[in-house]
């Protein structure tokens, strides 16, 4: 049965409500603490006569629910998944409290709002709209709403694949970031992902000779780190390097922008052109297209010295490297010698590569034609986002995973900015739009 205007209303809101609810329970990683919201989300399945769910948790209050809606069985699952666990937040910075869930000004405020309760609700919210239209499923559909995202997954995704991978198992997951509404140039690009890069923690050490503050030497484990920071520098030394995904995405965005614009931006897709281009790129896209071209190293925690009087022996530095998919942490650590040399060593921390899934399926192909039929003037394309989200531990159980989590942000609220930034928010006009999407592409997918 399909839903009128006003019907469309009354979901909307109800998707609002419960995204505002959801923000409310501080689920900040660490330590996490998403079993209360789990049981939110269990309890509002449970009065919709949801019999088929599980409430695990891999660590006291670690909970993950997941949800599942039987069908025929003629065609295999759909997962939709989301984290309920969010990046902790700096109350002292933001205009409205974190978790207060506030609807204001047409935006619902709050920790996770975009990063990504919005995903939760949107999808508890099909869910529920799949059980009251009975719709005859040919695919089973499941969600997955899961724990630890923000610190590694290993209470969450990545605990779900390697102890209940029957629970979670699907031919295609829908996750995080894409099929939000991003102007680029005056496009309205929706980027869908279908790569992400891989994660490589790394400590950088320096030695040197210790000795009083009052006499200054060449020999500063100090000074020698600095150094070596500063060569990593902006990230602009690093080698550029064009994958399929990412080559893929600047066509067609290039495509849909006016000379010269257009004709600049595919010149990224030239090995000599491509440095010059991005030096020259506008100060707000430059740092954005870089990442998609590099494997990235950030300097991001330092620790040197036992006192201020103290020439330190050794002094440290944690790097944030983010791998392009295809890629190895040798990869990237031979990258990174040639540029702060050898006198600092380096050792990884934490390693997950990166990975890419086939753009050329019918999921995609229906997520851009949904997109189109809700806004005519969208550009749908496929994208490599710069961090790691839980659709490579999705993959390991063989699942197809795009970044699919529509919405509609106006220019004034940029994605990344708003995402891990103070005063996250999403306009109630995005849920309304994102939900209705959402279900179009499910309904379609599914039956």
């Amino acid at each position: 049965m399909d839903l009128d205007d006003r019907q469309w209303t009354r979901i909307g809101e109800e998707t609002v409500e419960h995204l505002s609810r959801l923000i409310r329970f501080d689920t900040s990683n660490p330590p996490g603490n998403e079993t209360p919201a789990a049981l939110y989300l269990k309890q509002v399945f449970e009065r919709e006569g949801f019999t088929e769910m599980q409430l695990l948790e891999a660590a006291p209050r670690r909970g993950n629910l997941i949800v599942r809606l039987r069908g025929d069985g003629s065609k295999r699952p759909l997962l939709l998944c989301a984290h309920l666990d969010v990046v902790p937040a700096e109350p002292e910075h933001w205009s409205q409290p974190p978790f207060s869930g506030l609807v204001l000004g047409g935006e619902v405020w709050g920790r996770g709002a975009l990063d990504m309760k919005h995903m939760v609700a949107m999808s508890l919210m099909v869910m529920l709209l799949a059980r009251r239209q009975a719709l005859p499923l040919k695919r089973d559909l499941i969600f997955a709403a899961v724990a630890d995202e923000e610190a590694g997954s290993d209470y969450g995704a990545r605990w779900l694949v390697e102890n209940h991978p029957e629970l979670v198992r699907a031919e295609y997951a829908l996750s995080e970031m894409g099929g939000m509404l991003i102007p680029l140039g005056g496009a309205r690009a929706y980027p869908i992902q279908v790569a992400e890069k891989g994660l490589c923690w790394l400590q950088m050490r320096a030695r040197g000779r210790p000795g009083h503050g009052s006499a200054p030497h060449a020999d500063n484990a100090v000074v020698r780190l600095s150094e070596a920071i500063a060569r990593i520098g902006d990230g602009r030394r690093m080698p550029l390097h064009i994958t399929p995904p990412v080559a893929s995405f600047i066509r067609t965005l290039s495509a849909a922008l006016p000379s010269p614009k257009g004709i600049l931006l595919r010149g990224l897709l030239n090995p000599t052109l491509a440095r010059p281009i991005l030096d020259r790129l506008p100060p707000d896209w430059a740092p954005f297209f870089r990442a998609l071209f590099c494997n990235t190293v950030t300097p991001t925690r330092l620790k040197a010295g036992i006192k201020t009087n103290v020439i330190p022996a050794e002094a440290e530095a944690e790097l944030d490297c983010r791998l392009l998919p295809g890629f190895s942490a040798e990869d990237a650590l031979r990258e990174i010698r040639t540029l702060v040399g050898p006198d600092v060593e380096l050792e990884p921390l934490k390693v997950n590569p990166g990975i890419a899934f086939d753009s050329d399926t019918e999921l995609f192909r229906l997520l851009s034609r949904t997109l189109i039929a809700h806004d005519p003037g969208a550009i749908p394309m496929p994208y490599m986002i710069s961090a790691c989200t839980d659709a490579r531990q999705l993959a390991r159980l063989g699942a197809i995973v795009y970044g699919f989590t529509p919405g509609q942000l106006p220019p004034e609220l940029p994605l990344l900015h708003m995402v891990h930034g103070h005063d996250e928010r999403i306009p109630v006009a995005s849920l309304h739009f994102g939900v209705r999407v959402l279900w179009q592409v499910v309904r379609e997918f599914c039956v």
